[in-house]
């Protein structure tokens, strides 16, 4: 018979689901168990049911292909199993009883950092105890490729597909390690490299770190969300997990594959004002587009906060997060949410340091002022800089640049652009919208006079429709 203290404990987990959400932990265990069949169970009649490694496994090869990479669902199995019931001897075996699978739903879904660590750490490593650095970078490769695996699965990705994206391998990899970044031991410092790898890290380090990296707990509840296929269509309390993936616009049907991939959307969507994290369209390529610095201002000119990300010659990738509409005029615009970033070869944000405010600047046909693109830094050492004669560019950030505290982003300092993207992000300005959009030949008359003297057409003429707003991608 059950002990008191167990069931009390399972009852406290139990009451942190909502009905419908017992119902369908039920429903899945029921599910879980039933497809067992193990020999034990019918042996003594009155045991009770139990799951093993085995049937989740069964349930995931059930379907052609799986929900969930193995190695998770193996990880999935030893948090199960690490969590100790009042009464029994630990390690009750391979099975998991109802009351441990109820309350590693409670923990890892429901609960704090600390209900959370135990677990985490027997996901990283089965015998528990304190871990290497390379087993953490493992769980977390393993955790950010389940995410996009079982988004990809369920078809949850909104828009984007494992096809009109950058591979996601590397990104994988980059995020990872990104993340990693944030392990700090008890006296503060952070290991980098080889070194990280080879670190031990104790409980008190890891659940610090778990309390501060937000993405931990996130992706471990869409990979049992969505993997496991429980609580998914259950209206969720955090913006987290509704807005991991934003709705993408604007690619489909169009042959075009991103630079961005799923890892790094979701990383630096993360960093957008939470308004502006549900839906991204694209407004400029330079494959559908033309490599041109005018058709880029025609599309890109007062349509609201956008993300630009840039590929060199040399294939790092590496961007900027424009906060307000991009205006052609001599002046630095935009204000302390703008943020640039690098993709590739490392995946990073990098915010506002307070030290000047030279955001964003886009100038066009003028003689005094630099004409180009640009964030962070200053005239002649910007952050990002794209010029207006369209292709070359530069990243002077020796040894930061002042306005964001990055690195230099391109592979070499002065670089040749290879290909680049504008993203709208959030919902249109109420202006973008309207028809008759002047183009920048209408903005400045000069350059449309110079280029008629010279002799030539106007090329953006028959590109000037603003761009359609397109039915759902989903």
């Amino acid at each position: 018979k059950m002990g008191n203290t167990e069931s009390n404990a399972y009852q406290n987990h139990l009451s942190r689901f909502l009905p419908e959400e017992q119902a369908d932990i039920d429903g899945l265990f029921d599910t879980l168990s039933g497809s067992s069949g193990s020999a034990g169970a019918k042996n003594a009649k009155a045991a009770k049911k139990t799951v093993t490694l085995a049937a989740l496994q069964a349930r995931e090869s059930a379907h052609t292909r799986e929900p969930l990479p193995e190695p998770m669902t193996a990880r999935l199995y030893s948090g199960m199993k690490s969590i100790d019931l009042p009464g029994k001897s630990s390690g009750l075996g391979e099975q998991i009883a109802k009351e441990q699978f109820v309350i590693f739903m409670s923990n890892l879904l429901k609960g704090n950092a600390d209900e959370k660590i135990s677990i985490i750490m027997r996901m990283i490593n089965k015998t528990g105890g304190p871990l290497k650095g390379k087993q953490i970078q493992e769980f977390t490769e393993d955790l950010i490729m389940s995410v996009v695996h079982v988004l990809s699965y369920r078809k949850e990705l909104k828009g984007w597909s494992l096809e009109n994206t950058r591979d996601f391998s590397s990104g994988v990899k980059a995020l990872a390690s990104e993340l990693l970044s944030e392990l700090k031991l008890s006296d503060g410092t952070k290991p980098v490299g080889s070194q990280l790898l080879e670190t031990n890290f104790d409980r008190s380090v890891i659940e610090d770190w778990v309390y501060r990296v937000p993405q931990i707990s996130v992706f471990l509840s869409v990979v049992i969300r969505q993997g496991l296929h429980v609580l998914h269509s259950l209206p969720d309390q955090t913006n987290d997990i509704l807005n991991l993936v934003p709705h993408c616009k604007g690619i489909k049907g169009r042959g075009v594959v991103s630079l961005f991939d799923i890892p790094a959307i979701i990383y630096i969507n993360s960093h957008l004002p939470a308004e502006m994290q549900h839906k991204w369209q694209l407004l400029f390529s330079s494959r559908l587009h033309g490599e041109s610095f005018s058709q880029l201002c025609a599309h890109i000119v007062n349509k609201g906060p956008c993300i630009v990300i840039i590929r060199d010659l040399d294939g790092f990738l590496f961007g900027g997060f424009a906060s307000h509409s991009w205006e052609v005029k001599p002046q630095f615009q935009g204000d302390n949410r703008c943020f640039l970033f690098s993709v590739f070869p490392t995946l990073a944000v990098y915010t506002y340091t307070g030290y000047n405010d030279h955001y964003m600047y886009l100038n066009h046909g003028q003689q005094t002022m630099p004409n180009g693109l640009g964030m962070g830094g200053q005239h002649s050492y910007f952050g990002l800089w794209i010029d207006s004669d369209y292709g070359k560019g530069h990243s002077k950030a020796k040894p930061r640049c002042t306005t964001y505290n990055s690195p230099q982003l391109s592979a070499k300092e002065d670089f040749t652009l290879d290909a680049m993207e504008v993203w709208a992000v959030g919902d249109a300005p109420e202006s973008a919208g309207k028809k008759g959009k002047k183009s920048i030949l209408d903005v400045d008359p000069q350059a449309q006079a110079l280029l008629e003297m010279a002799g030539k057409s106007r090329q953006s003429e028959g590109l000037r429709e603003p761009m359609e707003e397109e039915d759902e991608d989903d």
